[in-house]
């Protein structure tokens, strides 16, 4: 139905009050712009609720998920924004370790 090509997680919290306005002024301040075809996950400052805005290359759709138990594996400041995969995303929204899938889960020392 949407078709994702990109996935990013804003590494900044976000107020979830936010709507979709809100949102994706925060998009165009912290990405540059909002890419058709991309996703933009943002994260409340407890990590126990997400906002997801995604540009379908007509409109935007804004998503919420909220743990009830438990948080979200967020990244540490530093970066203003980390692009993810499609497995990592759906490992990020139901609370496992996402940066683990992938080549983030490779053992190359012993």
């Amino acid at each position: 139905m949407i078709h994702v090509e990109r996935v990013w997680l804003a590494v900044q919290p976000m107020d979830m009050r936010a709507g979709p306005d809100t949102a994706l002024a925060r998009v165009v301040k912290d990405f540059g712009a909002a890419h058709p075809h991309h996703a933009y996950v943002f994260a409340n400052r407890r990590a126990n609720r997400l906002k997801i805005l995604v540009h379908d290359g007509l409109g935007v759709w804004l998503a919420a998920r909220r743990l009830n138990q438990g948080r979200f594996v967020w990244p540490r400041a530093g970066k203003v924004h980390v692009e993810v995969t499609d497995a990592q995303l759906q490992a990020l929204v139901i609370g496992l370790p996402w940066q683990r899938i992938g080549d983030g889960g490779i053992i190359d020392v012993i």
